[in-house]
């Protein structure tokens, strides 16, 4: 494994977040956050970013608002 960068690791940290990389890639990003504070920081707010928006989203719309989604879009 190498250390792939600052600049790599930011450009790849959302396909990092959530396990898209290839196997390799990934764990150069990893060895790369070992070492570098200001790159993990970023991992950390984009994690926590994330988890944030899967919580939010997991939310249901109310009925009513479903239902008129539903009836505009198949009168469209």
């Amino acid at each position: 494994m190498t250390d792939c960068g600052c600049e790599k690791a930011k450009a790849e940290l959302e396909e990092y977040l959530h396990n898209e990389l290839a196997k390799q890639d990934a764990a150069d990003v990893a060895e790369h956050m070992d070492n570098c504070a200001d790159c993990t920081g970023e991992h950390l707010v984009g994690l926590a970013l994330t988890l944030k928006v899967r919580s939010a989203c997991k939310e249901t719309a109310p009925q009513e608002l479903r239902d008129a989604v539903r009836d505009r879009l198949a009168n469209a």
